[in-house]
């Protein structure tokens, strides 16, 4: 949650930022969730990436916000969501915060729209709240063996170093610039589309106390991640598979869920890697729009 010490460097022209408070009481209360809103029409809840949070569809958001009601959700302990010591990144505990979102602010006919990490918790929120979702735009869903590590070398080796008992801890605290910028690319066709304030943006979000811890158990929930695929086929929503030419996932992860959701549409941006929200959102707007 932004605080007077840090607070985002990035505006969308249009959104403001809103809280969640949490529901419960010590010792396992919820964090505050942190959202942006912005426009008109019905609602859509846009869900970021792995090691990123709202501000990632900055570019989408003013595209869809004259159709569309527009929440951009901080996942838990991410963006500036609140960091709760101890609390679970797994998918179930992701997915809760999404729900909370849909609940507490009583959100009907919603038009979940999610890429990478959001794009599983788009689909496995629909299947828990099928009255509330109308449909499911699941873009380059990350939930496939190595994840991010399929990137680049680079970010093997850092999720690697992550990972690694004992030493993962003190890994995940120190991200250098250039190397964030490095991996981030890795995830792009046009690596000119990641805009050098937006990296900056990024590194101020993991200086928080607490970020490294967080980081690294959403790097550790890939396993869950993976397993939350089979609930896809509860989904009652329509769904639409949207995958760039040149995302980390392999032909056989994207006909495994082409198989899995026989009557989900499918769409491959030609060019385009693991961030086509920051590389064509014009791409997805049109796609939106189109449904709205």
């Amino acid at each position: 949650m932004p605080d007077q010490e840090t607070r985002p460097t990035i505006h969308i022209p249009g959104a403001t930022s809103h809280t969640i408070a949490p529901r419960g009481g010590p010792p396992n209360r919820e964090g505050t969730l942190r959202y942006l809103k912005a426009g008109t029409g019905a609602p859509l809840v846009l869900l970021h990436t792995v090691r990123t949070q709202a501000e990632h569809f900055r570019f989408l958001i003013p595209l869809i916000s004259d159709r569309y009601t527009v929440y951009a959700l901080d996942l838990p302990g991410m963006g500036y969501s609140e960091i709760v010591s101890g609390a679970s990144y797994d998918e179930p505990a992701m997915r809760a915060g999404v729900e909370r979102l849909l609940t507490e602010l009583d959100l009907r006919d919603v038009t979940m729209v999610g890429e990478s990490l959001g794009a599983v918790l788009a689909l496995t929120t629909a299947a828990d709240l099928p009255e509330r979702v109308r449909r499911v735009v699941a873009v380059n869903a990350y939930d496939f063996r190595d994840g991010i590590a399929r990137s680049s070398l680079l970010a093997r080796l850092v999720v690697s170093g992550v990972l690694t008992p004992g030493v993962g801890p003190v890994i995940a605290g120190v991200e250098p610039k250039p190397v964030l910028r490095r991996v981030l690319q890795g995830g792009l066709g046009d690596r000119t589309a990641l805009r050098a304030d937006y990296v900056d943006e990024l590194l101020q979000v993991g200086s928080r106390p607490g970020y490294p811890t967080v980081a690294r158990a959403v790097y550790q929930s890939l396993p869950s991640l993976i397993a939350a695929r089979s609930r896809y086929r509860e989904v009652r929503a329509p769904i639409h598979l949207v995958y760039g030419e040149k995302d980390w996932s392999r032909r056989s992860d994207r006909e495994a869920n082409k198989e899995l959701l026989p009557a989900a549409e499918f769409t491959q941006v030609p060019g385009t890697g693991h961030f086509i929200a920051l590389e064509r959102p014009g791409v997805l707007a049109d796609l939106l729009n189109a449904v709205a």
